[in-house]
């Protein structure tokens, strides 16, 4: 594990940021009838406008600035024409480089009207975000944070990806160590003070067993059910989790007013 000076956390925090004002242009985007591929290319073209560089594109040849996953497909769905329809949920997940350092999250949107049990099911995911992101203290363990988010999501009923998880984060966008959304208390690598982490719980509505599109990317449901995914990026500093992105432009843009992101 790289443990990062104050200065490089704040280079990444700068990143971070420029991704989480990307998710908040595209908020008043996402609607019916509206294609990811247009989504994508305003959030290539804010980016660069702003100083960043898309890190997605081009990543293990991966072809756009954003993941666009809808309803079933879970993370990794590559922006296409077809437009969104009302009901349906999309999440999407971006990266920036910036100075040389990565920061990159993710957020699941509604597409007009949701029903209410779709809309439990990315309450609880985001819940189980801030309680991953809890245990995320100097002293504790990798297992932690991922007991914390598997014994949420598991008694509401839903189930946990195994194949994907967290990871960290700095120079390059995926770094040690891994961070699994389920595990056992105390168990894995111990937090220090500077480990910068991505932690995002991916949460499936029906069973936990996915399948590869035949794209290469896109990842599903095995069921065809639903999933959420959620991401946001951490720092430890003086022994507590410090937020290095945020949703604030999202829900600005929704005009909601939240205070998930001030108890952390």
């Amino acid at each position: 594990m790289h443990l990062k000076t104050l200065e490089e956390i704040n280079l990444i925090k700068s990143s971070s940021i420029l991704v989480s004002k990307t998710l908040g242009m595209l908020t008043n985007e996402i609607k019916p009838g509206i294609s990811t591929l247009y989504l994508d290319s305003l959030a290539e073209t804010f980016i660069r406008d702003n100083g960043g560089i898309p890190a997605f594109l081009g990543l293990y040849n991966y072809p756009n600035t954003i993941c666009a996953s809808i309803n079933e497909q879970i993370i990794h769905g590559i922006p296409t024409k077809i437009p969104l329809k009302d009901g349906e949920i999309v999440s999407i997940d971006c990266g920036v480089k910036m100075n040389n350092y990565y920061g990159e999250h993710a957020y699941t949107f509604e597409v007009g009207n949701v029903n209410s049990n779709i809309r439990k099911l990315l309450k609880i995911s985001k819940e189980s975000l801030y309680l991953g992101i809890a245990e995320c203290k100097a002293g504790n363990h990798i297992g932690d944070i991922g007991y914390a988010i598997q014994n949420h999501v598991e008694k509401h009923g839903y189930s946990i990806v195994r194949e994907f998880g967290g990871h960290g984060l700095g120079k390059k966008i995926h770094e040690e160590p891994n961070v699994p959304n389920y595990g056992i208390k105390q168990m894995g690598k111990k937090l220090l003070n500077g480990l910068v982490l991505a932690i995002e719980p991916i949460v499936n509505k029906g069973k936990k067993y996915i399948k590869i599109k035949k794209d290469g990317w896109t990842i599903s449901t095995l069921d065809k059910k639903p999933s959420a995914h959620y991401e946001h990026n951490i720092a430890i500093i003086n022994g507590k989790p410090y937020l290095l992105s945020t949703y604030k432009y999202i829900y600005d843009s929704l005009g909601i007013s939240s205070k998930e992101e001030k108890f952390i």
